[in-house]
């Protein structure tokens, strides 16, 4: 996953929810290792390429290289023709309004959000037997080892 500023916790929010599952993931925001990804990726990879106006350069540029080394790439980007987009051989777009002031990119972060919710959601529901237990495994695990130290405060 490849994002920057607020993309870039979008992103880091989808790499999350992949590793829960057992999915290999990883997730960059630094221009040099996005391009080091993208090089290394092949047909059998995923890349996604995270950009609420769609014109982020470095996003472009490793979306672009990955797609070259014959990744599937993914773009989420607001709605429209974007560069991002058209180096996307899956195009997924967000409905939201950034006009005037950006109030910290909030509108565009909840629906890039959303989108990578709506993923998630599917891609579980699809392996429904196998991504629940490692799921419950994962919040259990967490769950375990965090009640354990709250209950022993220092």
């Amino acid at each position: 996953m490849y994002g920057v500023a607020t993309s870039g916790l979008v992103a880091e929010d989808f790499f999350h929810k992949l590793i829960r599952i057992g999915k290999a993931a990883a997730v960059f925001s630094d221009h040099h290792m996005q391009l080091t990804s993208a090089a290394s990726l092949t047909e059998r990879d995923v890349a996604v390429g995270i950009s609420y106006s769609g014109e982020t350069l470095e996003i472009i540029d490793a979306l672009r290289y990955a797609a070259e080394r014959g990744a599937t790439t993914i773009s989420i980007t607001r709605f429209g023709q974007s560069t991002l987009s058209s180096h996307a051989s899956i195009r997924l777009f967000t409905s939201s309004s950034e006009a005037g002031m950006r109030r910290g990119d909030m509108a565009s972060r909840i629906a890039q959000l959303h989108v990578v919710d709506v993923l998630f959601t599917g891609l579980v529901s699809e392996h429904f037997d196998e991504y629940v237990p490692r799921l419950e495994r994962s919040f259990q695990t967490v769950r375990q080892y965090t009640g354990k130290r709250e209950r022993n405060p220092s």
